[in-house]
């Protein structure tokens, strides 16, 4: 018999079999906070079955298994015919079809579909991140596609539809599709005015023939694709079918799928267009930008909340590993230094959330105020919180010590994700040019933005000076482009205070304010004054497992 060397104490057990909506009060207040009182007992219950799979060991494997195994390209069958399709793994198919069918690509039309949606998107995203691209870009087309009405007739039920067929057949005989998009090109990326794509009118009105190569296409394996390309009308969008009405598949050939820091579950493919590849327009010839920037900004949003779902489970990962670890004779979350790091982390990802939330809650109101709202909180949104994922992401992980460092812990897998929504849908300097270009062309979206903050002034002073100082800033316009990225943090910032002053617990708000407002902490995390009650903020982000 052999002898036992060892015995495993002081390992926390994992996070699994709790739910993941429940559990995050930050998230839950939100979805309470913005849903319709009559729908709200049912939003709720959608929420927690949805969280509960996202907690559960099965689902958690999924992700393992996704991400052990990325997709591949097929680009020929046996006998020589070029098929151009990507090949996943089971684990995929069953991430995604679970999501589909919890309608995180329906949220157009249906009451406080915004709010539901990003509440599951965040909570579904915890589970494994990769798969969220084409349940966004799924989303995101139908505002798009409604530019032309004989397409979004034909189109939107599927893109909403609760159905997941992963097979390419003829959209007329499948009962849910997806979506991807290609846009960008080497010699522009974000610069979509270089883009060299032409695109040919057909005989028939509306049809064309494209010829180009895009560096990057998103999800490749979808039903269809929105495309921007040079007709003779200028830049204009076109909606782009894998198989044609005919059955046959239509000209799409996949060259090359990117191989990514993280994201490793997901395709993301260089693709070709040979001037036989039939594509029908979305909107009038020249307005492609204006057409399909709605897509744009609601792939924006979910940037947003898929860090938001990061951060969470980043945090989550570290709250529960430090509550079970013991050092130097006590629990690690105990530890008055441990405490606020944590404390640090958990306000970063509440203030991500109610951010996600509060955007989420805007397209579902669509009032014209809410519309302008949106034009500058957006972007700064997306700027800020994706920015602010990377180091809260890597501080998590240090929690964990060497433990965090092992892939099986899975933070390494989390802190490859967190640079992602940062650079996809425009990078920092795109966001925040973009905040200049509505400040600068629409007053109203300046207005509106001003309203929303001003609903909580004079509750804390830190708050007050910090909007004080953004509209000392705004007021300047001497080198404001250099001072872009400056400006919009400072925009984000208050947009967050203002919205933890008005609904987070007053020690949750107090502490942000000082921390993030006030002046009254170091750069790092885990430098927030001592005074704060911290614990408070800790126990509030706790998840909880079952049993």
């Amino acid at each position: 018999m052999a002898a036992t060397t060892h015995t495993v104490t002081n390992q926390p057990p994992p996070l699994v079999g709790y739910d993941v909506f429940t559990g995050d009060a930050a998230l839950t207040e939100g979805v309470g906070r913005y849903v319709a009182d009559v729908r709200l007992d049912e939003v709720r219950e959608e929420l927690s079955t949805l969280g509960k799979a996202a907690g559960s060991a099965h689902a958690r494997r999924w992700g393992e298994q996704a991400n052990a195994n990325p997709p591949v390209l097929r680009t020929h069958d046996r006998y020589g015919h070029r098929i151009d399709e990507v090949e996943f793994h089971p684990a995929w198919h069953r991430l995604l079809g679970h999501a589909v069918t919890a309608g995180l690509t329906g949220a157009w039309g249906r009451p406080d579909g915004h709010v539901r949606r990003t509440a599951g998107f965040l909570v579904w995203t915890q589970a494994e991140a990769g798969h969220g691209c084409p349940l966004s870009m799924t989303h995101a087309a139908v505002p798009t596609l409604r530019a032309e009405p004989d397409l979004a007739a034909e189109w939107e039920p599927l893109l909403t539809s609760r159905v997941y067929e992963h097979e390419l057949r003829p959209v007329a005989e499948k009962g849910g599709a997806l979506a991807g998009m290609a846009l960008t090109e080497k010699q522009g990326g974000s610069d979509l005015r270089a883009l060299t794509t032409r695109a040919e009118p057909l005989a028939a009105p509306g049809e064309y023939v494209l010829t180009g190569h895009k560096w990057f296409c998103s999800a490749p394996m979808s039903d269809a694709f929105l495309v921007l390309a040079r007709a003779p009308g200028g830049l204009t969008c076109f909606l782009l079918p894998r198989v044609l009405p005919d059955g046959s598949r239509n000209s799409f050939r996949i060259q090359r799928l990117k191989d990514k820091l993280g994201n490793r579950s997901n395709a993301s493919a260089e693709v070709e267009f040979d001037g036989e590849s039939w594509a029908r327009r979305v909107g009038e010839e020249g307005r492609g930008v204006a057409t399909i920037i709605e897509m744009v900004a609601a792939t924006r949003l979910d940037c947003v909340s898929a860090s938001a779902a990061v951060m969470r489970q980043a945090v989550a990962q570290a709250l529960h590993h430090t509550a079970h670890r013991e050092a130097f004779g006590d629990r690690l979350i105990d530890k008055p230094l441990m405490r606020n790091v944590l404390a640090d982390l958990a306000l970063e990802s509440e203030a991500a959330t109610a951010l996600a939330l509060r955007l989420a809650a805007a397209y579902d109101a669509d009032t014209e105020q809410d519309r302008h709202f949106l034009r500058l909180a957006v972007p700064a949104a997306k700027y800020w919180v994706t920015k602010r994922c990377t180091p809260m992401v890597t501080e998590a992980l240090e929690c964990l010590g060497g433990n965090g460092y092992v892939e099986e812990s899975g933070l390494p897998r989390l802190l490859r994700e967190a640079p992602l929504n940062s650079i996809w849908e425009g990078s920092g300097n795109v966001q925040a040019l973009d905040v200049l270009r509505a400040l600068r062309r629409e007053p109203e979206a300046l207005n509106a933005f001003l309203t929303e903050i001003g609903a909580a002034r004079g509750a804390d002073h830190r708050l007050d000076r910090a909007i004080t100082g953004m509209l000392t800033e705004l007021a300047d316009l001497e080198g404001i482009e250099a001072r872009a990225r400056r400006l919009v943090e400072r925009m984000a910032l208050v947009l967050q205070g203002s919205l933890l002053v008005r609904h987070a617990p007053s020690e949750v708000a107090d502490a942000f304010c000082a921390g993030r407002l006030g002046g009254d902490a170091g750069a790092a995390f885990g430098t927030l004054p001592h005074t704060l009650d911290l614990a408070a903020v800790v126990a509030r982000a706790r998840p909880v497992a079952e049993g």
